[in-house]
């Protein structure tokens, strides 16, 4: 699609969004800690409805701790692979650790793109004290497509 040619429609930008968010694996997350200076990090994802976006860390990693003490998040997952450029989507979220009831639910729903993609499959006991990793979960605000002229263009309805 030219985007030079016509101003997306909201069904066109999710199916942007939606493309994107499906045809990658790993999304950078921005943290900051408790002053305030950045962090980003690389995460495998696996996303739930376009709003739930799940990974695997170890709760010492700066990201984990940076999450705990500020849990509003930007994410970026983008592909690079299009030929002729590449197409990238903004989600801010707030991010948390996955606990009690709610880490049945994340797991089995972490564990659905591990397994489809060749991975390992998960329990809620690999990642609950004293294992060395736990389940986070960001939970999307607002999602954005990022046009060939660095426009962050809202998608709206959300994805």
């Amino acid at each position: 699609m030219n985007w030079d040619e016509a101003i997306l429609d909201d069904e066109e930008l999710k199916a942007i969004a939606r493309r994107v968010i499906d045809s990658n694996q790993f999304m950078t997350i921005g943290t900051a800690d408790d002053k305030g200076i950045p962090w980003v990090s690389p995460v495998w994802y696996a996303p739930v409805e376009y709003r739930e976006f799940f990974w695997v860390s170890d709760p010492e990693a700066k990201h984990s701790s940076n999450i705990a003490a500020r849990p509003r998040v930007a994410i970026v997952i983008f592909d690079s692979h299009e030929t002729g450029g590449w197409k990238a989507v903004y989600v801010s979220a707030t991010a948390s650790e996955v606990t009690g009831a709610e880490l049945e639910r994340g797991i089995e729903l972490y564990n659905r793109r591990s397994v489809d993609q060749g991975f390992r499959e998960w329990t809620a006991e690999d990642v609950r004290a004293p294992a060395k990793h736990r389940l986070f979960c960001a939970k999307s605000s607002e999602h954005f497509v990022l046009s060939p002229h660095d426009e962050r263009i809202p998608v709206r309805p959300q994805v």
